[in-house]
């Protein structure tokens, strides 16, 4: 294992000392820092692998040296430690980019894995970005966008079964890009010459979707004029891509399998065999375990598309992922648009962080997109985004009356007082990073503030 460069950042020299040798051990490069603003000063003349943080430093809490080191290293894997563990802490170092929490006092054994698991997914994050990268050369598919643990392993898949020839089944529900994924497959294949043929499965009846995938003969039924190629041959050398796999009916399963099996089929009223050489990927958002036990969905098919499987995680489980993929789909349609808009405010942000995007990602596209065609502003706002999010993350016992317009405006107040009050919690009352925080100069907090009648010193712990 190649040795990788890990830095210790706690204010007990024991602790340090004892988490160097451990590590050390174990072939990497160990360096150890008493306090955050001598880490931040470390990772700034050179890059590390993996950090290991307290989260009680006597300069400065832990969350805020993980926030500072990302900014200097994005691909950072940083691991919390701390005698004060609790859940809530652990969330936030998670939504702050943490990939893992680890409380004291913890064995040997514990720190090693710990650590292993933080290099690996540093790993992973790199060869996700190196994907996205060639996937974007080859194919510009730059929709493909995210850094999340999750998002990493999905990817991490992809560039392991893209070189194969296996059958994959593409899952998740509606919206989180399956036929995004499918295509990055057949991109980084060694059929990304040939074509990428995509066909619904729920979109046609029966007799329709026999024909298109499998063409037919000239007279094989009334209006077949001239004989047509198929689906599966124009998909020759290359790949099929079968949306919603789900929705086929018993006699079209029958027939697909057969096709997989014998890998040759027919034209609709034909008679000469034609060899299938086409990757399949299939994809769908239904159970299909649970269809095979219902007897509504072949078990012999499912375990032919089933050879490796890809589960997209819905949005509101890549919550991490939010602000990436706003700012990229931002960029897109001011693009399209011709507005210089200068970006997401901090408000509408972390309304669009709160919200649990049942459409996942298709939403939150559409989203972007209709608040950049509305906005009047610089920059997009919690009033440009839909009713129903601003709804959906108002808190309760809050009354709409009036206009469409006064609720609206009336709903942003609500908003912008709840979230300037968890700020200055989080802050305890420290104006200046609560400003850093937010994205705004400090007189600008400082305006919103006494527009909602708060003062920061009344925070302070």
């Amino acid at each position: 294992m190649d040795a990788k460069r890990i830095l210790i950042v706690d204010d007990e020299p024991d602790m340090r000392e004892t988490c160097r040798k451990i590590l050390a051990r174990k072939g990497h490069a160990v360096s150890v820092a008493p306090d955050g603003t001598t880490a931040l000063e470390m990772l700034r003349q050179q890059p590390f692998d993996l950090a290991i943080v307290d989260l009680r430093l006597p300069d400065r809490d832990g969350i805020s040296v993980l926030r500072e080191a990302r900014q200097i290293h994005p691909d950072l894997a940083v691991l919390l430690i701390t005698a004060y563990g609790t859940i809530d802490t652990a969330v936030d170092a998670v939504r702050e980019g943490a990939f893992d929490y680890l409380p004291k006092p913890f064995s040997m054994a514990q720190l090693e894995v710990a650590a292993e698991r933080g290099l690996e997914h540093r790993r992973l994050v790199e060869e996700n970005r190196e994907l996205q990268r060639r996937l974007r050369e080859a194919t510009h598919f730059d929709e493909i966008v995210g850094a999340s643990p999750s998002m990493a392993a999905v990817l991490d898949v992809v560039r392991k079964v893209a070189p194969a020839e296996a059958n994959v089944l593409v899952r998740g529900e509606s919206g989180t890009g399956k036929e995004l994924i499918a295509r990055a497959i057949h991109a980084a294949s060694r059929r990304s010459e040939a074509p990428f043929v995509p066909i619904d499965c729920a979109s046609l009846p029966e007799n329709l979707l026999e024909s298109e995938m499998f063409g037919y003969e000239k007279g094989a039924f009334t209006g077949a004029t001239a004989s047509r190629r198929g689906l599966l041959e124009s998909a020759a050398r290359g790949t099929l891509f079968l949306d919603e796999i789900g929705d086929l009916s018993p006699n079209m399963q029958a027939k697909l399998l057969r096709v997989l099996q014998e890998r040759q089929f027919r034209r609709v009223g034909g008679r000469t065999l034609l060899e299938l050489d086409t990757r399949v990927i299939a994809a769908t958002n239904r159970k299909l375990e649970e269809m095979v036990r219902q007897g509504t969905f072949r078990e012999d098919l499912f375990y032919r598309l089933n050879v490796v499987s890809i589960e997209l995680p819905p949005l509101r489980e890549r919550a991490s992922d939010i602000a990436a993929l706003a700012n990229h789909f931002l960029k897109c349609f001011s693009k399209d648009s011709g507005k210089h808009l200068q970006g997401i405010s901090s408000a509408a942000m972390l309304v669009l962080e709160k919200y649990h995007w049942p459409g996942n990602v298709r939403e939150l596209r559409n989203t972007i997109q209709r608040a950049v065609s509305l906005t009047e502003a610089g920059q997009i706002t919690p009033l440009d985004l839909p009713d129903q999010i601003l709804g959906a993350i108002r808190g309760p016992g809050s009354s709409l009356a009036g206009s469409f317009r006064q609720a609206k405006e009336k709903m942003v107040r609500e908003f912008e007082r709840a979230y300037l009050r968890d700020l200055l919690v989080e802050t305890g009352g420290n104006a200046s990073e609560a400003a850093r925080r937010a994205g705004m100069k400090r007189s600008a907090l400082h305006r919103l503030l006494a527009r909602h009648g708060l003062r920061a010193p009344e925070f302070r712990k």
